[in-house]
């Protein structure tokens, strides 16, 4: 075994805290007993503030895909169509689900280099006069491109095309690590995880609800038992669930909150964003291609790099994990062995981002791959120029 810690870099999961790990490190409660409802309200107030949201939160036993699909069903009726954005390969898993559940989901095409155009969403929905659209659907933050869709515009294209239709958001990778306000940006149904801005390990997912989304599952007829809001909506009153909740991780999740709180939001998104420019800093220095191409929709939870023309990404990645113990994000689908990807995400400090980034330059040189030394030292020089708000200052 190597000595030292393994550096875990990929987008997620990411890196658990000690406080959270001890936190988790409890026996486990009699879910069913009187202590517990401390524990189930805690956790469930907790996630109304990080989402920003004051309406009902649902916290599932599952990954994000769980999510995903508790999202569809609940709100919508076989052969109902939902507009979806080509953001990336999570975007397209998402199609995938709400195809195999029995929905029509209009895609609109992306060349995987930036988010979701509100323009090309409001457009589409204007077409669609009989208002047959039920639902809108966009990945928050494309884990698989490293872009963002800017949310809070996309509420103002639906709003401007005079739509009728649900807004859904992705925020599995987001959450907790950049800017999201539920109620603020008009959201109806969140889909967020555990496993990465919250710091927690995978196991639970949730579902932030607006009113309008209730009431749409009153009258939506798609199967469901197992992800049905209803069932949780009386327990949940109490900090009760009405199957076995995922106990410890409730545990780690209230700690995570406490941190977040400690820390205050606003310095959380800061501290991504510094990161994120200082990476991309690197990225440039060394000659390489950010993959998303607009700058504005580039993710501060982590860089999608793209490898020169005839390289291997996967090769790279397996050098560097082999000769420096750490752990990057492969391409997926369309980028596969075409990109690596460097996560900076939840837990993370300069120093850790400054040993990631050393790692990476490492690793280009010993795979072979062509680029220019001082990466590192470009990233070093970024940290020290840039303001609170993660911008990089002109001197």
């Amino acid at each position: 075994m190597p000595s030292g810690r393994h550096f875990l870099q990929i987008p997620g999961p990411s890196n658990v805290p000690d406080r959270v790990l001890r936190a988790m490190d409890m026996p486990t409660m009699d879910h069913r007993g009187p202590g517990f409802a401390e524990v189930g309200r805690a956790a469930l107030e907790g996630m109304r503030w990080v989402l920003g949201a004051e309406g009902r939160v649902v916290i599932y036993p599952s990954s994000g895909t769980g999510a995903w699909e508790a999202a569809l069903v609940n709100t919508l009726s076989p052969g109902d169509s939902v507009l979806m954005y080509e953001t990336g390969h999570f975007a397209a898993l998402w199609k995938r689900l709400a195809t195999r559940l029995g929905l029509n989901p209009i895609f609109i095409e992306g060349d995987w280099r930036g988010g979701a155009d509100p323009a090309a969403i409001e457009a589409r929905l204007r077409e669609d006069t009989a208002h047959d659209i039920k639902a809108v659907c966009v990945v928050h933050n494309e884990t698989s491109t490293g872009a963002v869709s800017p949310i809070a515009q996309i509420r103002k294209a639906i709003d401007a095309a005079g739509h009728p239709a649900l807004f859904m958001v992705d925020t599995i990778s987001s959450l907790a690590s950049i800017e999201y306000r539920q109620d603020e940006w008009g959201v109806d149904v969140t889909v967020a995880g555990s496993q990465k801005g919250l710091m927690l390990p995978p196991g639970m997912a949730f579902n932030g609800i607006s009113e309008k989304a209730i009431a749409a599952s009153q009258s939506a007829s798609l199967t469901r038992s197992y992800w049905a809001w209803d069932e949780m909506a009386g327990p949940n009153e109490t900090g009760f669930f009405p199957y076995t909740p995922a106990t410890n991780l409730l545990y780690g999740l209230s700690e995570a909150i406490a941190m977040l709180r400690e820390e205050g939001l606003a310095n959380v998104f800061a501290r991504h964003a510094r990161h994120a420019e200082a990476t991309r800093a690197a990225v440039e220095a060394w000659g390489l291609e950010v993959l998303c191409r607009e700058p504005a929709h580039r993710s501060d939870v982590l860089t999608a790099v793209l490898m020169p023309e005839g390289y291997s990404a996967d090769n790279f990645r397996a050098v560097t994990l082999r000769n420096y113990d750490m752990s990057l994000g492969n391409g997926l689908s369309k980028v596969s062995d075409r990109v690596f990807r460097i996560g900076h995400l939840g837990d993370f400090n300069d120093l850790m981002l400054c040993g990631t980034l050393s790692g990476v330059e490492m690793g280009l040189r010993d795979a072979g791959v062509p680029h220019r030394a001082g990466g590192v030292l470009a990233a070093m020089d970024a940290l020290g120029r840039i303001d609170a708000a993660g911008r990089i200052s002109a001197q």
